[in-house]
C-alpha cells in the first residue's frame, strides 16, 4: 500500500494532490545525527513546528543521537515525523510498540481529531477499540473487510472460522462416499463413470488446496514447589541515580499469588524498582525481604537472553539456566526431554528456522522464542518486563488464560492496558520525582480511583475534592455509622464487581460457543482441554451467592455444559 514492494498483480493509484506516509516498525535513521534531524526530514523550513509540537506530545529528545536512541525513542522520532507531514492517508505498523501509556493516550487522542484516513497494524486492543472503523483481516493469503471496527472482529473471525469447517466437514464426506463408490461400483459401465473418477480426483484436489489454519502456540506454564505465603517484603525504598530519584519511602508487601502490575512513564524506572524488589540491585535506603523457596523466571523486555548470531536451536540448548549446554539435540522442558524442532512447532516456528539466526527473527517470533525458553523450566515467581510487545492478539489471549491458572505470583511491566485489566489484581503506580503508589485492582481500577492520568490535572483535583467532602461527611455522621462504613478494599471490591461479573460473563459464553463444536475433542484436544480447564476456572471465579444476593443463573448453563464434557 506504501508502494515500496512492487505486486505481481493489481495496481496501485493515489489520486493526483493525495499524499502517503507511511511509519514502517523498524524505523530506518541510516544517515541522521540526531532524531530531531530525521523527523525534520522533509519538511520546509517553516514547518519545523509541527515537529516541536509533535514532539512536545510524544515526549521525544531531538537531541538525541540516533546511535544511543533506544527503540521507543526511535518509535517516537518517527511518528512526529509522520504527524509532521500530515499526509492524506497515514499507514502505521505497529505504532504503540515501545511507547507508554502517556504517549499511546495522546496519539489516540491525535488520530481520534485527524482529518486524514489511516490504516494501521496493531496488537493492542484499545487502541484498535477507540480508533477503527473498518477491519481487514489477513488471513492465509486472503483479505476480507468488514465495515467494523475491532470490537466485532473476533465473533466474525470465530464465524468465518465455523463455516468454514462446516464446509471441510461436508466435502469430506462426500469425497470419502465418492471414494466408497469408486472402489465397489467402478468396474460396471467404465466408460460412463470416468467422468465421476475424475469428479472425485477434483474434490480430493480442492482439499488438498485449502490451507489449513495455522494453529495457536501451545504455551504452557508449570509452578515449581510452593514458595512461602510471603514472597516479598519491601520498607522504606529509596534509590536515587544523580539527581533523579526513582522511588521514594516506598514499602510493599508481595504474596503468593498475587498478579501485581507496575506501570508509568517510560524513563519512569519500572524496570530498577523490579530489579530493587528482586534484589538485583542495592537501594539507597531501605530493605527487601525475599520469601523462602522461590524459583524466578525471566521475560526480558530487551531480549538479551537471546544470542542474535546464534541460532534458535543453540539459543534453546546453551541456556545454563536450563542445565544444558552445546548443541544437543533435546531441550528439558519442566523435567521432560523434547526435541528442539518439535519444541520449537509448539511455538509456530518452521522446522527451516531452528538453524537460522535469531537477528533474522521478527519482533514477535523473538518474544515467542524468549516464552519458549521461559516456559521450559518450571517456576513460582514469575516476572514479566513488556511480555505484550510484537505478541499477536491469539498468543496474548493464550498468555493472558496461562496467567489466570499460574499457581505462582507474577510482577509484570506492560503498556497494554487491555492485558493489565485482564490480568492485574495491583497496580503500582510510578507517577515521577520518586512517588509511587499501589492502587488495588488493573489500569481501570486505577485511573478510576486516581480521577484521571497523571498530569492531566483531573486526579488530583477530584482527589482533593473527594477529600474534603469525605471530611464533611465524617464530621457530620455519628460515631456508630463511621464505624460501619466500608473499607477502602471493600469499597473498592463492590464497585469493581459488576464490571468482574460481566467480564466473567463473556468469557464463559464466548469458551461455551467454541466448545459447543462436536469435533473440538477429537481435532484439536489440547485446545480442547484447556478451554475446559478455563471455563471450570471461570465459573469458580464467579462471586460466592448469599441469601437474596447475586444469582448464578447465568452460570449454570456454562457448568452444566462443562460437566456434560
Amino acid at each position: 500500500m506504501a508502494g515500496l514492494v512492487e505486486a505481481d498483480k493489481g495496481s496501485l493509484v493515489v489520486p493526483p494532490g493525495r499524499s502517503v506516509g507511511y511509519m514502517e516498525q523498524d524505523p530506518q535513521m541510516t544517515g541522521f545525527a540526531t532524531l530531531g534531524d530525521f523527523a525534520a526530514s522533509g519538511l520546509e523550513p517553516g514547518e519545523l513546528y509541527k515537529v516541536e509540537r509533535a514532539g512536545e506530545g510524544l515526549k521525544f529528545d531531538p537531541d538525541r543521537p540516533v546511535a544511543t536512541a533506544s527503540g521507543g525513542e526511535r518509535r517516537r522520532a518517527a511518528l512526529a515525523k509522520l504527524m509532521a507531514e500530515a499526509p492524506d492517508l497515514m499507514l502505521l505498523d505497529e505504532p504503540t510498540n515501545h511507547l507508554d501509556i502517556e504517549a499511546i493516550t495522546w496519539l489516540e487522542a491525535e488520530l481520534k481529531s485527524t482529518r486524514a484516513a489511516f490504516v494501521l497494524i496493531s496488537h493492542d486492543r484499545a487502541f484498535l477499540r477507540a480508533l477503527t472503523r473498518a477491519t481487514l483481516w489477513v488471513d492465509r493469503g486472503q483479505v476480507r473487510r468488514q465495515e467494523t471496527g475491532f470490537e466485532g472482529f473476533e465473533a466474525w473471525r470465530d464465524k468465518i472460522w465455523e463455516e468454514e469447517d462446516q464446509q471441510r466437514h461436508k466435502l469430506n464426506r462426500l469425497i470419502k462416499s465418492e471414494s466408497r463408490w469408486a472402489v465397489e461400483g467402478i468396474s460396471a459401465r467404465r466408460k460412463r463413470n470416468m467422468g465421476r473418477v475424475r469428479a472425485l480426483h477434483e474434490l480430493k484436489d480442492q482439499r488438498s488446496a485449502q490451507i489449513n489454519r495455522q494453529g495457536a502456540a501451545e504455551l504452557a506454564l508449570e509452578s515449581g514447589p510452593k514458595s512461602g505465603r510471603k514472597v516479598i517484603e519491601a520498607e522504606g525504598l529509596t534509590k536515587s541515580y544523580g539527581d533523579k530519584v526513582i522511588v521514594s519511602d516506598f514499602s510493599l508487601k508481595v504474596q503468593r499469588s498475587d498478579r501485581v502490575a507496575f506501570v508509568g512513564p517510560n524513563g519512569a524506572g519500572k524496570t530498577t524498582l523490579l530489579k530493587l524488589l528482586l534484589g538485583q540491585e542495592e537501594p539507597d535506603a531501605g530493605t527487601v525481604k525475599l520469601g523462602t523457596n522461590l524459583e524466578i523466571a525471566l521475560f526480558d523486555q530487551t531480549r538479551d537472553q537471546l544470542d542474535p548470531n546464534a541460532s534458535l536451536w543453540e539459543n534453546l540448548t546453551s541456556d545454563p539456566l536450563l542445565g544444558i549446554s552445546g548443541k544437543a539435540d533435546q531441550v528439558m522442558v519442566r523435567g521432560v526431554p523434547k526435541h528442539v524442532v518439535g519444541y520449537l512447532k509448539e511455538f509456530l516456528f518452521d522446522e527451516s528456522q531452528a538453524r537460522a539466526p535469531v537477528r533474522s527473527l521478527s519482533g514477535g517470533e523473538k518474544a515467542r522464542l524468549l516464552l519458549a525458553r521461559l516456559m521450559a523450566r518450571q517456576s513460582n515467581l514469575l516476572v514479566l518486563d513488556e511480555p505484550t510487545n510484537d505478541l499477536d492478539v491469539e498468543t496474548l489471549d493464550l498468555l493472558q488464560e496461562l496467567l489466570d491458572g499460574y499457581d505462582g505470583t507474577v510482577l509484570l511491566v506492560s503498556h497494554d492496558r487491555d492485558f493489565l485489566d485482564r490480568v492485574a489484581t495491583t497496580t503500582i503506580a510510578m507517577e515521577g520525582d520518586g512517588k509511587v503508589t499501589a492502587y488495588a485492582g488493573g489500569w481501570s481500577d486505577y485511573i478510576s480511583q486516581r480521577g484521571g492520568l497523571p498530569g492531566s490535572g483531573k486526579g488530583e483535583k477530584q482527589n482533593k475534592n473527594k477529600s474534603q467532602k469525605a471530611k464533611a461527611q465524617s464530621e457530620s455522621q455519628p460515631e456508630s455509622q463511621a464505624k460501619d462504613a466500608l473499607s477502602f478494599k471493600e469499597k473498592h471490591r463492590l464497585e469493581a464487581l459488576p464490571a468482574e461479573m460481566t467480564r466473567l460473563e463473556q468469557e464463559i459464553a464466548k469458551l461455551e460457543q467454541l466448545m459447543a463444536d462436536p469435533a473440538l475433542f477429537s481435532r484439536e484436544p489440547v485446545k480442547f482441554k484447556k478451554a475446559t480447564e478455563a471455563l471450570v476456572e471461570r465459573q469458580q471465579s464467579w462471586p460466592q451467592p448469599k441469601k437474596n444476593g447475586w444469582s448464578w443463573r447465568k452460570s449454570r448453563r456454562a457448568r452444566r455444559t462443562c460437566a456434560a464434557y
